[in-house]
């Protein structure tokens, strides 16, 4: 029996997401993402593709360490304008019952109380249908327009970061009893506060003291998707992430990638399996093969070669205009990004890229590959990845707003429905509960229950083993 592919649909609140240029095609509808219409049309047509979620990607700052000036990323529209994603997820949340919203957001320069009450609020709003991708951010542009000098170095956000899940952690599982809320309108009382707990941290980092003004929401905590590729960054996936968001050029590197992750996941004392894992990908599906390969050819003559080099200077923290085309393209420890510069240096030994490749590859998609043709060619070449890399679906960006998820909705899906590959409906329950087919809050053996014993104790902020 095939194993079942599952897509989320991979954007930015802005015009140019991973394919700098292609704004200016005739059908491409992306400057509209200011209307609220052209949200709410994306969700009904996702959703009736059944896709399991939107996946909002965000970035704090502009794209600034090519030529050490924004003016690239301004011309091409790469990444900027950028919009806040949380306010668009109410607006397609009501037009849709089932599509899940992930959701990006730093936890760098936010105090966590807040966006812990942030996400509560949309999970309650949604229904149970959010996952919050936890990033750390990597532009010293955002630092800067945040207060800071240049930003906190890489590994140090990881520290700060598993301080601050500990305190969220704490909000969302532990401070209100699962019966606290009782709504009793006969005796007047709406909760009974001794279920109600005052969490108690004083972390490295961060601390918090009082009850969590939020009652639970169908979750809890949001389903919680990370994307480090770090050494670092897998680290703190093992020990956090229900969803893991991974990306490669090649399917040697998106492997490698993956199985390093599932043994950090191991060494985490979690199982292998315990995770799902999403690859970056874009699909150019058209009728017939002729047609799909001329849409990709006008794809190229369009793409922004200086909008892709912006946005992976920014990635890798890497002044890319410093070099020539063909120089080899190798890896350097930075504060930026490090997996987008590793999946071009390290994670595939088989493949030298130089600058070039790097920025052409990239001018499409992003970090993650390219598949063209038509509705058997596409499916076949998406069932590979799966079993070569024993991934579990795909988060799909694309190169034209509407038509790839359209064209993926109206053509793709029924093939890989015809060959049992994806579902045909919807199941009931929550995002968390869709994606794994177990309860609406995080398992009982995640890290976040290690923390029950200490609200109000003031005790050691380290979990329980």
């Amino acid at each position: 029996m095939a194993k079942e592919i599952r897509f989320n649909a991979f954007l930015m609140n802005c015009v140019g997401h991973l394919a700098p240029g292609q704004w200016t095609g005739p059908e491409d509808q992306a400057t509209h993402y200011l209307q609220p219409g052209y949200w709410t049309a994306l969700a009904q047509l996702l959703e009736q593709g059944l896709f399991d979620s939107l996946f909002l990607g965000d970035v704090l700052g502009v794209y600034d360490t090519d030529q050490g000036s924004p003016d690239a990323a301004l011309r091409t529209a790469a990444q900027v304008p950028m919009n806040d994603p949380f306010p668009v997820i109410p607006l397609m949340s009501q037009v849709t019952k089932h599509l899940g919203f992930g959701i990006t957001a730093s936890l760098t320069y936010e105090p966590p109380y807040l966006l812990a009450r942030r996400l509560t609020t949309l999970d309650h709003l949604t229904g149970g249908r959010v996952a919050w991708n936890i990033v750390t951010s990597y532009l010293d542009s955002g630092a800067r327009s945040l207060g800071l000098d240049r930003q906190i170095a890489h590994d140090d956000r990881y520290e700060r970061a598993d301080d601050y899940m500990a305190l969220c952690y704490k909000l969302w599982q532990h401070s209100w009893e699962e019966d606290a809320v009782r709504r009793d309108a006969e005796k007047g009382i709406y909760a009974d506060p001794a279920k109600i707990h005052a969490i108690a941290h004083e972390g490295g980092v961060f601390r918090s003291h009082g009850v969590y003004q939020c009652e639970p929401s169908p979750q809890r905590t949001p389903l919680l998707f990370q994307a480090g590729g770090s050494r670092r960054g897998k680290q703190f996936a093992a020990d956090h992430a229900e969803c893991i968001f991974v990306g490669a050029p090649t399917r040697n590197g998106l492997k490698r990638s993956v199985d390093d992750l599932r043994n950090a996941l191991v060494t985490s004392g979690r199982a292998a399996d315990s995770v799902r894992f999403f690859a970056m990908f874009t699909v150019i599906v058209e009728a017939t093969a002729e047609l799909a390969q001329e849409r990709y050819q006008a794809s190229l003559a369009r793409a922004s070669y200086s909008g892709a080099q912006t946005l992976l200077s920014g990635w890798t923290g890497i002044d890319l205009s410093r070099y020539q085309p063909d120089d080899t393209l190798g890896y350097v420890d930075t504060d930026a990004g490090q997996s987008a510069l590793a999946a071009f240096s390290k994670l595939d030994p088989s493949r030298t890229w130089t600058v070039r490749d790097a920025v052409e590859f990239v001018a499409i998609g992003g970090r993650g590959a390219v598949v063209v043709g038509d509705p058997v060619q596409v499916a076949d070449a998406l069932q590979a990845w799966m079993e070569e890399t024993r991934i579990d679906g795909f988060n799909l960006a694309f190169v034209e707003a509407p038509r790839t998820f359209r064209n993926i909705v109206e053509l793709l899906v029924p093939e890989l429905q015809r060959r049992g590959a994806y579902k045909t409906a919807y199941t009931p329950g929550t995002l968390r509960e869709k994606l794994f087919g177990a309860g609406p809050q995080l398992p009982p053996d995640h890290r976040a229950y290690g923390y029950r014993s200490q609200v109000g104790s003031g005790t050691s902020d380290s979990p329980r083993k």
